[in-house]
């Protein structure tokens, strides 16, 4: 199996959280994925969310990790984002109109895998697309500053 990772310092500001995307975004087009790929999108939306909560939860830098690998057909998108807080990620419902509380439900909807590993004295949050398999095309509408979110097929 081949693998070929890039990673970014993310510091604990939620401004960086655009700046991991425009990253992100780069990478996956240096990677031969078109910038409009439903795949692309998905991945973007999941690196989004998963920064989003590094830096907003745990107010700590972070480094966020992608890997491609590739094992004969099959290739497969890896996003980790490792931070230095040892409390482990909480799922939460949110209700309604509620603006938070969405993030890790949109990835354990959008990821074929996730899941979270310690990590010295804080953790990794990881989650693994496969390419070629269905992928939900996330649509993000930008309202008065606030991102609206949701996925559709």
């Amino acid at each position: 199996m081949q693998v070929l990772q890039v990673q970014l310092e993310v510091g604990p500001d939620p401004a960086e959280v655009g700046r991991a995307r425009r990253w992100a975004r780069s990478r996956l087009v240096g990677s031969g994925m078109e910038d409009d790929e439903p795949l692309a999108e998905t991945l973007i939306l999941l690196i989004s969310e998963l920064v989003t909560n590094a830096v907003v939860h745990t107010g700590c830098p972070a480094v966020l990790r992608m890997l491609f690998g590739s094992s004969g057909s099959t290739c497969t998108v890896r996003v980790e984002v490792a931070d230095t807080s040892c409390c482990p990620p909480q799922p939460r419902h949110a209700e309604g109109e509620d603006t938070n509380g969405r993030g890790l439900e949109l990835v354990d909807g959008l990821a074929d895998r996730w899941g979270w590993l310690p990590e010295g004295a804080g953790k990794r949050i990881w989650c693994e697309i496969d390419r070629g398999g269905p992928v939900m095309v996330p649509v993000i509408q930008e309202q008065s500053g606030d991102l609206a979110q949701r996925a559709r097929l």
